[in-house]
């Protein structure tokens, strides 16, 4: 099968966009990713209580917003009175250029009319089964289907996306890695680790005591036509090393520097 989202393969991806210049999981943050030319915009979703899918991360608004509370427990009006450029800072806090600027958090929708040639990333948050069927009618309304990977902590998510919607690709979640993991280390991972779709590793270097980015789990892995991103990763070294290693691609808080890292390396 043909995987838009992974053709070019992408090296770059943009953790909450351009999240180190502009408040993160905003517009202006994805519209300066775009423009440097990201391949991925990495975020992260959640469902209001009217229904409507908002780009944020946390599981509340007090980290970023003036606001309080979760997002699951207001309507989509009630949201757009909060500043999403409120807590910003280039500089530990001692100003916020971005308060009082009218940064209103944002739908799915509007993400994807407003970049409307750009991969994403995207990461249901929501608990409630609710979001799988409201992110594919989305999907489907404006045929993003071959633009989006959707990722979830949540395995009973992605579990309803891959039985509703196969044709919308998605990353594997952390207890899939694990049992993968482990059967690469003690050296019994089948031939084929799917028929179909690719495998796509969203992982951080190590998590749980448990190295996973090694050579022979990139070898491995690569082996069986798996994809292997690694998050989040901000150091310049570190950039350099992992695509020496062979991972796929690397997400990011400073995009910039992973553009300058990829295009030196000649892998982009």
């Amino acid at each position: 099968m043909n995987e838009g989202y992974l053709n070019p393969m992408p090296r770059v991806v943009a953790h909450r966009g351009d999240s180190k210049h502009f408040p993160e999981n905003t517009l202006p943050a994805f519209l300066s990713a775009v423009k440097m030319g990201i391949d991925i915009v990495e975020t992260d979703v959640h469902l209001t209580s009217d229904n409507i899918i908002i780009i944020w991360h946390d599981n509340s608004l007090e980290r970023n917003t003036d606001g309080s509370g979760t997002i699951e427990e207001h309507t989509y009006q009630e949201l757009l009175k909060y500043d999403a450029g409120y807590s910003f800072s280039h500089d530990g806090g001692i100003t916020f250029p971005f308060r009082g600027k009218g940064i209103k958090l944002c739908t799915l929708e509007e993400a994807l009319l407003e970049c409307p040639n750009q991969r994403f990333n995207i990461d249901l948050k929501t608990k409630q089964s609710g979001i799988v069927e409201e992110f594919v009618r989305i999907i489907r309304k404006h045929k993003a289907e071959s633009r989006v990977c959707c990722a979830s902590f949540r395995l009973t998510n992605l579990k309803a996306i891959r039985k509703i919607a196969p044709d919308i690709l998605t990353s594997i979640t952390t207890i899939e890695v694990l049992s993968l993991l482990l059967k690469q280390k003690f050296h019994i991972l089948p031939k084929i680790l799917a028929h179909g779709r690719k495998i796509i590793f969203q992982v951080p270097v190590a998590q749980y005591g448990l190295k996973i980015i090694t050579p022979s789990f990139v070898k491995e892995m690569h082996k069986r036509n798996a994809v292997i991103m690694v998050w989040t990763i901000n150091e310049e070294k570190e950039m350099r090393r992992l695509f020496e290693l062979g991972v796929d691609a690397v997400m990011t808080d400073d995009p910039t520097t992973v553009i300058k890292v990829a295009t030196s390396m000649n892998i982009r």
